[in-house]
């Protein structure tokens, strides 16, 4: 009997630790009353790893907006003061002005003030690399929506695993509830049978024994119920701290279950499959801007500007003293030999196209395998559930006669205890079967790109 209660218990941790990865908190406030979707639509509006993969979607956005940036007009100003208070000497030959050869006069050109201000204005005509640029960052942006996408359905699979844990424990707490309502009643008729001669010591102490395992197990089962409560708020970003309540039990799913689960497949359908499209396509944006780089850029500036110099600070600011200048043009800039440096970078880029090839086929193979396991799996799970209900209701009724007979004399308790063992066993299995039908088709649903769509 202890070993079935064990087994309850640590299935019920498996299911536990199974759904740990990911769990991610969040700071939401609201009690309430959570059916599957609603869960659902919460984790997709609190949970912060869903809450991430929007925000690098608006980020994606706003590097679009840099992208584009770089082709609008570039301007900037420029004004430089200075203060020479050391004016600095030149040299010149004597013989300019008369004197020996080889000989120089120090002079001083420079007057002690200065100043000098400018505007200029650069505008791209034409750069294939910025063409490419822009292109591919919108492809960048469609690549974290896909991600996000990706980490929406990550999320529904754990919440929903997490939900199915919540209800698989609670029906795990009515079954120690009543087993232990049933030793109880049988501990008080054995005691009462005992007094009156009609059972042994012995027999008491055996249904005591269960029944203390009973009342371990009956805590052991309340506080798994209540982990898993925790696990499903820190899935959904629900607060650890507020209280949640679930709609919905495993029997109301049991109709469910037999429902084959069909889909017209497609591989676009996966997410994985659409996100490594998305890479390709950048990948050849790569290979594209490299073979860009082999022609010319061509750029046209503007430049305007006034310089001033005195001898007296007060005559710096003079209007008089300023002189303008300015200058127009066009900048070619043609690329002739760089060492072989882009010829390499594009040769990378074709066997990095030729790399992303291969996953496409080694991603088509793994995604057959998840769909034929998950099938395989479901229908094993299928099976098992139907066998496991009739199971429980043969135990149900071995125990129902078995007790009829010990109340009339005509049996021990030893087999009452052996009885209730096997009906919690079988009805423990029936309940760990459902479980398991319903996470193969979330399984096979996310195999086949159909969850959370």
């Amino acid at each position: 009997m202890k070993q079935l209660y064990n087994r309850l218990a640590n299935f019920s941790l498996a299911l536990i630790f199974f759904i740990l990865p990911g769990i991610g908190i969040s700071f939401a406030q609201g009690p309430g009353v959570f059916t599957l979707e609603e869960c659902l639509q919460y984790a997709m509006d609190h949970n912060q790893n869903v809450l991430n993969a929007d925000l690098e979607v608006d980020k994606q956005q706003k590097l679009i907006g840099e992208t584009l940036s770089i082709g609008f007009p570039q301007i900037s100003g420029y004004l430089d003061l200075n203060n020479n208070f050391e004016v600095p000497t030149s040299f010149i030959p004597a013989e300019f002005f008369g004197g020996q050869p080889g000989e120089f006069l120090p002079v001083q050109f420079s007057p002690q003030y200065g100043g000098n201000a400018s505007l200029g204005l650069t505008q791209m005509v034409f750069n294939g690399s910025y063409i490419v640029g822009v292109q591919a960052a919108r492809v960048f942006a469609e690549l974290s929506t896909k991600q996000y996408q990706m980490t929406q359905i990550d999320v529904a699979q754990a919440v929903t695993t997490a939900f199915y844990s919540v209800l698989v424990n609670e029906v795990g707490l009515e079954l120690v509830n009543d087993n232990y309502d049933r030793l109880d009643s049988l501990l008080r008729e054995t005691e009462l049978m005992f007094e009156n001669g009609f059972a042994e010591k012995i027999d008491v102490n055996r249904v005591k024994v269960e029944f203390n395992n009973a009342i371990v197990s009956r805590k052991n089962t309340g506080d798994l119920l209540e982990l898993s409560k925790q696990i499903l708020k820190f899935q959904m970003g629900l607060p650890i701290d507020t209280d949640l309540e679930l709609s919905g039990s495993l029997s109301d799913l049991a109709e469910e279950l037999n429902d084959p689960v069909v889909a017209d497949f497609e591989y676009v359908d996966r997410i994985e499959y659409s996100i490594l499209q998305t890479r390709k396509s950048l990948a050849h944006f790569e290979l594209k801007n490299n073979n860009s780089q082999y022609l010319p850029n061509l750029d046209f500036h503007f430049n305007v500007g006034a310089s001033s110099a005195s001898g007296n600070s007060s005559d710096l600011f003079s209007t008089d003293n300023w002189f303008t200048q300015g200058n127009y043009g066009l900048k070619l800039n043609i690329p002739i030999f760089d060492g072989l440096n882009k010829s390499y970078r594009v040769q990378q880029n074709k066997i990095k196209i030729n790399q992303i090839e291969n996953d496409f086929e080694f991603l088509k193979n793994s995604i057959d395998l998840e769909i034929l396991t998950g099938r395989i799996n479901l229908e094993n799970a299928i099976l098992d559930f139907n066998t496991q209900i009739e199971n429980m209701g043969l135990s149900q009724e071995v125990y129902n006669v078995t007790k009829v007979k010990y109340q009339e004399g005509l049996g021990s308790n030893l087999e009452v205890i052996e009885a209730d063992a096997s009906l919690k066993l079988a009805q423990n299995n029936y309940y760990n079967s459902m479980y398991q039908v319903l996470l193969s088709k979330v399984e096979l649903e996310k195999a086949l790109g159909t969850l959370h769509r």
